[in-house]
């Protein structure tokens, strides 16, 4: 199992998105993996609606498909008796049976297609037609490639030690891959699928995000409690910005913000999301959400930003316009990736 994952706690937060925060938000769907007991977590914004759904992996991440049909979600299998807990009460089975599932958006019980991973799967991206699907695989330091109409692992490249969370370039020329051990980014040419620079930048680099222009690439560094500005041109960090405790996952909102979550340790957690205006690379707000704060993801204009709270059982909707929290759902336990699919 991935070593991000808490132990689960008896933590509750009771539902509190009224139908006036729901009408304010934008119509779309919000998808959470919960890795506390192996099921995906569906919240419908117009309406409030939380549904919760078991699936056959214990997902550490999961990502809408471009075309917004299907759901990738990426984890390692529930083991069918016996197995190893992972910490919240589920057995697993960490010897190498893991796997992608294609899931449809709006039944996820209903498995579309069951797709080789590689180990350890900790997240995935896709290509910006879909077809591929991007996958670090931590423990054996390589990014895997699935074409997911063939159906077949097509490709595996070397990364630094324990790659994590990674994002395509919105051009789509590049891959950036958080290697966790190693204290590096590993850029990867999704065409050739070689590694072509591996960037040093901190310790723990967790997660990547790209700013809007695709200029820069921001990375967490949880062991620092900082994040680390790398300069695309050149390859090299510029800058390095201290933000709240353990940063996890980051994620860039409307205009020139930038929404960095910060988890805490096990024993001391951290419950607060630091904004960074990207112009002027500063912390310009900090947004108090639920404990564990973990997953970032914005909404298609960037508008909304949505958070897991991994040791509340919790996502929060902020709004970016006057950085508030303006809902906060009840999901499955431990929840920790998060996506976002725009409706019509």
């Amino acid at each position: 199992m991935l070593k991000l994952r808490p132990i689960l706690l008896a933590v509750t937060l009771a539902f509190s998105a009224s139908m006036v925060h729901a009408s304010s938000l934008p119509n779309g769907v919000v998808y959470s993996a919960n890795e506390g007991d192996g099921s995906i977590s569906k919240i419908t914004l117009n309406t409030g609606d939380v549904k919760t759904t078991q699936i056959s992996v214990i997902p550490h991440n999961v990502q809408i498909a471009p075309d917004g049909k299907t759901l990738l979600a990426v984890g390692t299998a529930k083991a069918e008796g016996g197995g190893h807990g992972n910490g919240h009460g589920v057995d697993i089975d960490s010897h190498g049976d893991a796997g992608l599932l294609i899931l449809d958006v709006d039944q996820l019980d209903k498995v579309l297609k069951t797709l080789p991973s590689g180990d350890h799967p900790a997240h995935v991206v896709t290509s910006p037609d879909g077809r591929y699907a991007y996958i670090t695989n931590a423990d054996a330091n390589q990014l895997s490639v699935v074409d997911t109409q063939a159906g077949k692992l097509t490709a595996e490249v070397a990364t630094g030690a324990y790659p994590h969370g990674l994002r395509l370039s919105p051009d789509g020329r590049e891959l950036y891959v958080a290697n966790l051990s190693d204290n590096s980014v590993s850029v990867i040419d999704p065409k050739t699928i070689k590694e072509t620079a591996r960037i040093s930048v901190g310790q723990a680099p967790v997660q990547v995000a790209f700013t809007k222009d695709g200029k820069q690439v921001y990375v967490s560094l949880r062991d620092e409690n900082s994040v680390a500005v790398i300069d695309i041109a050149t390859r090299k960090v510029i800058n390095q910005i201290n933000v709240g405790r353990g940063p996890i996952q980051l994620y860039a909102g409307a205009g020139d913000t930038m929404f960095v979550a910060n988890q805490g340790s096990d024993t001391k957690p951290d419950n607060t999301v630091s904004v960074i205006d990207t112009r002027n690379q500063s912390v310009i707000e900090t947004v108090v959400t639920g404990k564990g704060a973990h997953g970032v993801v914005a909404s298609g204009d960037g508008k909304y930003v949505f958070v897991t709270n991994t040791l509340d059982n919790s996502v929060s909707a902020i709004d970016v316009g006057t950085k508030k929290v303006v809902a906060t759902y009840q999901v499955g336990p431990n929840p920790n990736g998060i996506t976002y699919r725009s409706l019509p």
